[in-house]
């Protein structure tokens, strides 16, 4: 069993895809507007959408992001900014740390960034989507993968 894709509904997909696709580095495999019964499978206000879906063509195991659009609007939520809570709390990404944080700022995302470094000396951070999702940033400066030590 393995995990497809996760799904984000966005206020500005156009936004949402710079984040992930010029500033995380994920590449762009879909961008496509579906009609169906929205509506009855997650409440939509109407039977359009439009998903953008980004991930690693090379490493088809690591899962998808999907950026969601629905044009006929949807309710504002709370960015999850605060202490963890019940519900989803992260996406996490292996990645270079540094360059990373550096090409998001130069692309305007100059959100809050938390940063630490593991004893094994693993770089991680957490910085905030335009849509609010809390993204933990795991470097791969190191071949220890902090979920097994």
């Amino acid at each position: 069993m393995k995990i497809h894709h996760s799904a984000i509904c966005t206020r500005d997909i156009d936004a949402s895809v710079r984040f992930w696709r010029d500033g995380l580095g994920f590449v762009q495999q879909m961008d496509e507007t579906f009609e169906g019964d929205w509506p009855t499978l997650f409440q939509a206000r109407a039977p359009e959408l439009r998903s953008v879906f980004l991930g690693d063509p090379e490493d088809t195991t690591g899962g998808l992001v999907e950026l969601v659009e629905f044009p006929a609007g949807i309710d504002d939520g709370t960015p999850d900014q605060g202490p963890p809570q019940v519900g989803f709390f992260l996406v996490s990404v292996y990645l270079e740390v540094e360059p990373t944080l550096q090409r998001l700022a130069s692309l305007g995302f100059n959100g809050e960034v938390s940063r630490i470094t593991l004893p094994q000396g693993i770089e991680m951070a957490v910085v905030h989507d335009p849509n609010g999702v809390r993204v933990e940033l795991i470097g791969l400066g190191s071949a220890v993968d902090p979920l097994t030590q």
